[in-house]
């Protein structure tokens, strides 16, 4: 998830990417799901890496976000972490309109007659229709059962697992959503949350100063970047000067500040704040996104790409807002100090629907590979993710 104008990026841990590897394998998926005027399809990429499968053994199915899915592999160590214990095929699936998984090569964002098949729901009955596939696949021999699938996703993609796992419930036995604010939609939760949870943070973790350093100055930041093991503290502690002297003496320390995300390894040739991170998909997810400010995105949309956003009902007519009272097998994992916590679920819903709030957690730092300097708080979030999983295989292979 990205937003402009705030210093949130910091609240990613030890953003340190290992060096995973994968097959890379392609699935033709139809470009329409829901509708039965056309037969095109196109090429959906994935990846694989079946270093701890054994024949028989699960597979933990990543639910791909905005932008080259190789970045969230890269990203998504835990899955790695955890795979020897259960013999698992790793599969990391790219959103559709992002990276190499275009529907219409470079015609694919020039207007909405190329553009219009980009939504969650089109990205879902992919990975429903690629999950089947591998099912088929890596079926266990004289086998009629299908092996159980468990989705894993951080941020939007946290959001795509545990919707996949409410609206295809068959597809999965379980969904670990980590930092999933899938209640950010109208009248759901207050958008000045995200703001309270980034002021409460830096005050925290960088004392008070360094908020108010922060509130003299601006940015435009945005996340995956390689960052030290606790960002916040070594910003703040760049501008942590109750005063300065003048305007340019403030700049000077906020851009030595800014070095810790931009360019703490010091391979970085030029810094552009005002740019994303190289492999995220800044144009579909502009026409993808949601905004509080619905008259004025739904202005911006009509600008930008020609049409406007039907209702903003629509998510919450298609996942079902606060009521998760038919779904079961989801952990819901937010870090207390990320900003997007203030949209998601925080407590038990019921016995199968498993809130855990990270003392000490940032966006989806529980997905991250495991590292000595992690919090207690994140390592015990890793166990109840094992341990749930561990629950939702035995009451699979009982049934079956």
């Amino acid at each position: 998830m990205k937003l402009v104008t705030v210093f949130s990026v910091f609240l990613f841990p030890l953003i340190l990417a290992e060096d995973y590897t994968f097959d890379i394998q392609h699935v033709q998926v139809p470009l329409d799901h829901f509708s039965y005027t056309g037969s095109r399809t196109f090429s959906l990429k994935y990846l694989v890496n079946d270093t701890f499968y054994l024949k028989g053994g699960p597979i933990f199915f990543y639910t791909g976000n905005e932008g080259d899915i190789e970045m969230f592999a890269q990203n998504s160590g835990f899955l790695f972490d955890i795979a020897p214990r259960f013999k698992a095929l790793i599969v990391f699936a790219e959103h559709r309109y992002y990276g190499e998984s275009v529907p219409f090569g470079n015609l694919s964002y020039t207007s909405p007659e190329y553009l219009g098949y980009l939504s969650s729901s089109q990205a879902l009955a992919d990975f429903v229709y690629l999950i089947n596939e591998l099912q088929k696949t890596y079926a266990p021999t004289n086998n009629v059962n299908k092996t159980p699938v468990v989705a894993f996703g951080g941020s939007y993609g946290g959001m795509l697992a545990a919707w996949l796992k409410m609206k295809y419930p068959n597809s999965v036995v379980g969904a670990i959503a980590s930092s999933a604010p899938i209640w950010m939609f109208k009248d759901e939760n207050p958008c000045e949350e995200f703001y309270g949870i980034v002021t409460s943070s830096f005050k925290e973790l960088g004392g008070e100063n360094c908020v108010n350093t922060i509130k003299k100055s601006w940015a435009v930041i945005r996340f995956l970047k390689p960052l030290p093991a606790n960002p916040v503290k070594e910003f703040c502690s760049k501008i942590n000067a109750p005063e300065y002297s003048d305007n340019i003496s403030l700049l000077k320390a906020v851009g030595e500040a800014l070095q810790i995300y931009t360019n703490y390894t010091g391979t970085t040739k030029c810094n552009d704040i005002l740019k994303t991170a190289d492999k995220l998909g800044d144009s579909g997810w502009g026409f993808q996104n949601y905004d509080w400010n619905f008259e004025e995105y739904s202005n911006g949309c009509f600008q930008q790409y020609g049409v406007r956003p039907r209702n903003e009902d629509v998510p919450i007519l298609l996942y079902g807002g606060k009521d998760l009272s038919t779904a079961n097998n989801i952990v819901f994992s937010n870090g207390r100090l990320d900003p997007w916590s203030g949209y998601g679920v925080l407590r038990n819903y019921t016995s199968d629907i498993i809130a855990i709030v990270i003392s000490d957690g940032a966006h989806h730092s529980d997905l991250r590979v495991s590292n000595p300097n992690d919090p207690e708080s994140v390592k015990n979030a890793r166990q109840i993710h094992v341990n749930q999983i561990t629950k939702w295989f035995n009451e699979y292979y009982f049934k079956h």
